[in-house]
C-alpha cells in the first residue's frame, strides 16, 4: 500500500524531527535561556507571529491567556495560518510551521516585508518545547485543528467545524522536563504586551490570568506618541505634544517621538522590529548625532551659541528628554552581550538624515517649542560645566588632603571594605549614641544635619555643593554619577538608619532618590539597607522586650500579659541610650536590616518621579495605593 508519497513523507518526517531534537537537546541557543526569560519567551514568540499579522495589515486583535494548569492561549484574528499541502514537503503548511525549523514564511523576503520575530526561529521552536500544543485556524470558511506532543504531531489535520472568521489560536503547555519553573508572571508579560501595543499603534491586545482573575487591556490610538505621553504622565512637560517623526527608505522605516520635561534625566528606549534593543545601536546613534546637530545649528543661528562658544554635548541636549524610537528593517543584526544592540551600519545615516531634516523644519515652524528646548539645554551644558569646574575642584582637594575625611564622621578601624559597614544617621543625638554604642572594628558612623537636597529637583553642580551630600561622597570614596566607581568604595555595607517617623522616611526616600540617580551601582550591586529601630520598648518585671511593629506589640502583650506593663514608644533614635541602639539596630547578631533592591529601572524611575517630583496629585494617589506595599517596599 505503500505510495511514492507516503514514503517521501517518511523521510522528511525523520529529517523534520532531527531539527527539533536539537532544539530539546539545547534550548538555550533557541530562546535563551530555561530559566524565567526563556519560559517567557516562548509566549513572545507566538506573540510575534500575530504582530507580523498585524504589521501586514491583516489583524488588529491579539488575546493572552495564562490557565490554571500553566498553559498559554495566544488568539489573533490574523488571515490564519495556511493550510493547503506544500508541494516540496506533502504535509500542510500548518505542519511545516510547526515542525520544521526556520519554515516560517519570513526567510527570503516573500511573505513578510518586516517581521517582528528575532531569528523566525517562531512556533517550531515553542511546539518543540511544549509537553503538548494545540494550534486551531480558521481560513477559507473552516475550522481546522492539530494536535502536537514535545514537538511531534499526534493527530492529523482535521477539520472540525465551519466559520465566517479567520485567525489562529495556539495553546501550548511549557515542558517541564525542560523548564525549571512554568510559573508565568502577569507582571513580566504586561510589561511585554503594554510595550507592543504602544509600538503597534491601533492594535487591541488583551491579557487574562485565569489563575486569579485579573485582566489588561492596551490599545493605543497614538502609537509611540501615546508611550512618550504614558512615560512623562507624572512629569512637567515642557511643551504640550510630543514631536512625532515618521520616514522610509528602501524598505526600512523609522519611527520616532520626543518630547522634553524639567526634569535632569534622558529616558530614551530604542527597539529594532520591535525588539528593545537595551544596549543601543546604529538607529540610536544616529537619532542622537542628529538631535546634537539640529541644536547646536539652531543655537548658533539664533545667536545664542556665539562665534567663540563651544558647541553643546549630546548629553547637554538630552537633559529632561523622553523618547521612544522605533526602526524596522528587513534583515536585523543583533550584536552585544545580548543580543540587544542593532549592528546594521546603513541605519545609522538614514536615522540621522531623517532626523535633521524632520527636527530642522519643527523647530522653525515652533520657535516657542524651539527656544524652550534651546534654554533647557543651554541651562544643563552651564550646570555641566559648573559641576566640571567643582569636581575637578574636589579632586585636587582630595588629592592634597587624601586623608581629610569629613570631621563628622566617625571611621572604623578595619580597612578592607567588604568588612566595613557605614550607618548614615540624621541629627546630632542619635549620631552621638550611634558613634559611642558602634563596635568600632568595622562600624562607621555619619550624622547628617537636616535634611539632604532633593536631588530629583536639582541639578548636579548644586547637589556638589550641598555640604551632607559632599560628606556622603568622601566617606563612601567612589565619587559621583558618571565617575562613580565600586571598587573604590570604602563600605560594602551602607546603612540608611532614620526615625521611624514621617520625617524619617522622607530622609530615607531623600538618601534612596540621591543613590538611585548618582550612586546607581550601589543599589544594583545590593550596597544599601534599611536599618529597623524598634518602635515600642516594653516593661515588665524588670524584663525589657523590643518590638518593631504593631502586630508584634499585639503578639507580645498577649503572651506576657496586659498588667503592670509599661510601654514606652520611641520617637527617634536619639531616645536610646549607646547600649539600647547597639543591642537592638546595630548588633549583626540581633539586628533586622532590609536590603534595598530594584527591579525594574523603568518602574523604580516612575517610582522616584511620583515621590520626588513636583505634582502632588499623582503622589497623593500613589501613597494611598500602595501605603501598605511601601511597607515591604522601602522605597
Amino acid at each position: 500500500m505503500h505510495s511514492h508519497i507516503d514514503k517521501n513523507y517518511d523521510e522528511t518526517k525523520i529529517q523534520v524531527l532531527e531539527g527539533l531534537e536539537a532544539v530539546r537537546k539545547r534550548p538555550g541557543m533557541y530562546i535563551g535561556s530555561t530559566g524565567p526569560q526563556g519560559l517567557h519567551h516562548l509566549v513572545y514568540e507566538i506573540v510575534d507571529n500575530s504582530i507580523d499579522e498585524a504589521l501586514a495589515g491583516f489583524c488588529d486583535y491579539i488575546s493572552v491567556v495564562i490557565h490554571e494548569d500553566l498553559s498559554v492561549t495566544v488568539t489573533d484574528n490574523g488571515r490564519g495560518i495556511p493550510v493547503g499541502i506544500n508541494p516540496k514537503y506533502g504535509i500542510s503548511a500548518l505542519e511545516l510551521v510547526l515542525t520544521k525549523l526556520h519554515a516560517g514564511g519570513k526567510f527570503g523576503g516573500g511573505g513578510y516585508k518586516v517581521s517582528g520575530g528575532l531569528h523566525g526561529v517562531g512556533a517550531s521552536v515553542v511546539n518543540a518545547l511544549s509537553e503538548w500544543l494545540e494550534v486551531t485556524v480558521k481560513t477559507d470558511g473552516k475550522v481546522y485543528r492539530q494536535k502536537f506532543e514535545r514537538g511531534v504531531p499526534v493527530s492529523k489535520l482535521e477539520i472540525i467545524g465551519e466559520t465566517e472568521e479567520t485567525g489562529t489560536s495556539i495553546t501550548f503547555k511549557p515542558d517541564y522536563l525542560i523548564f525549571e519553573d512554568l510559573n508565568f508572571s502577569f507582571e513580566v508579560l504586561k510589561k511585554r504586551l503594554r510595550e507592543l501595543a504602544f509600538l503597534n499603534k491601533g492594535l487591541f491586545i488583551k491579557l487574562h490570568d485565569e489563575r486569579d482573575g485579573q485582566s489588561k487591556e492596551f490599545y493605543y490610538e497614538g502609537g509611540i506618541v501615546s508611550f512618550v505621553e504614558y512615560l512623562n504622565r507624572n512629569k512637567t512637560v515642557l511643551h504640550e505634544k510630543p514631536l512625532y517623526i515618521y520616514g522610509e527608505k528602501d524598505g526600512a522605516s523609522v519611527e520616532l517621538a520626543m518630547q522634553y520635561n524639567d526634569s535632569y534625566n534622558e529616558n530614551i528606549f530604542s527597539f529594532a522590529n520591535y525588539i528593545a534593543t537595551i544596549e543601543g545601536g546604529t538607529h540610536l546613534s544616529g537619532f542622537k548625532s542628529g538631535l546634537t546637530r539640529v541644536i547646536n545649528d539652531y543655537a548658533r543661528k539664533a545667536n545664542i551659541l556665539k562665534a567663540g562658544d563651544p558647541n553643546f554635548t549630546g548629553e547637554d541636549t538630552r537633559e529632561g528628554l523622553t523618547a521612544i524610537l522605533s526602526v524596522k528593517l528587513t534583515e536585523p543584526q543583533f550584536e552585544g552581550q545580548t543580543k540587544t544592540k542593532l549592528g546594521n551600519s546603513d541605519m545609522r545615516s538614514f536615522v540621522e538624515n531623517i532626523v535633521v531634516e524632520k527636527l530642522s523644519t519643527f523647530m522653525e515652524e515652533n520657535p516657542a517649542a524651539a527656544r524652550v528646548v534651546i534654554e533647557k539645554t543651554l541651562n544643563a551644558s552651564r550646570a555641566r560645566e559648573a559641576a566640571r569646574k567643582a569636581r575637578e575642584l574636589t579632586r585636587r582637594k582630595s588629592v592634597l588632603e587624601s586623608t581629610s575625611l569629613p570631621g563628622k564622621l566617625a571611621d572604623c578601624s578595619e580597612k578592607d571594605p567588604s568588612q566595613c559597614e557605614i550607618f548614615i544617621v540624621e541629627g546630632d543625638s542619635a549620631g552621638g549614641s550611634a558613634k559611642q554604642g558602634r563596635e568600632r572594628r568595622f562600624q562607621a558612623v555619619l550624622p547628617l544635619r537636616g535634611k539632604i537636597l532633593n536631588v530629583e529637583k536639582t541639578r548636579l553642580d548644586k547637589i556638589l555643593a550641598n555640604a551632607e551630600i559632599k560628606a556622603m561622597v568622601t566617606a563612601f570614596g567612589a565619587g559621583i554619577g558618571d565617575e562613580f566607581n565600586t571598587e573604590k568604595l570604602r563600605y560594602h555595607k551602607i546603612i540608611c538608619m532614620t526615625d521611624a517617623d514621617v520625617d524619617g522616611s522622607h530622609i530615607r526616600t531623600l538618601l534612596l532618590t540621591f543613590f538611585y540617580r548618582y550612586m546607581r551601582p550601589l543599589i544594583e550591586g545590593g550596597y544599601v539597607y534599611i536599618a529597623q529601630p524598634p518602635l515600642y520598648k516594653v516593661s515588665k518585671n524588670k524584663q525589657e522586650h523590643y518590638v518593631y511593629n504593631d502586630d508584634e506589640l499585639e503578639r507580645l502583650l498577649n503572651q506576657i500579659g496586659r498588667d503592670n506593663v509599661e510601654i514606652q514608644r520611641y520617637k527617634g533614635l536619639g531616645e536610646m541610650n549607646p547600649e539600647q541602639l547597639w543591642e537592638t539596630t546595630m548588633n549583626p547578631e540581633t539586628r533586622t536590616i532590609l536590603r534595598v533592591e530594584l527591579e525594574d529601572a523603568i518602574a523604580a524611575d516612575e517610582i522616584f518621579t511620583l515621590l520626588m517630583g513636583d505634582k502632588v496629585e499623582p503622589r497623593r494617589e500613589f501613597i494611598e495605593q500602595n501605603a501598605k506595599l511601601a511597607q515591604n517596599l522601602d522605597i
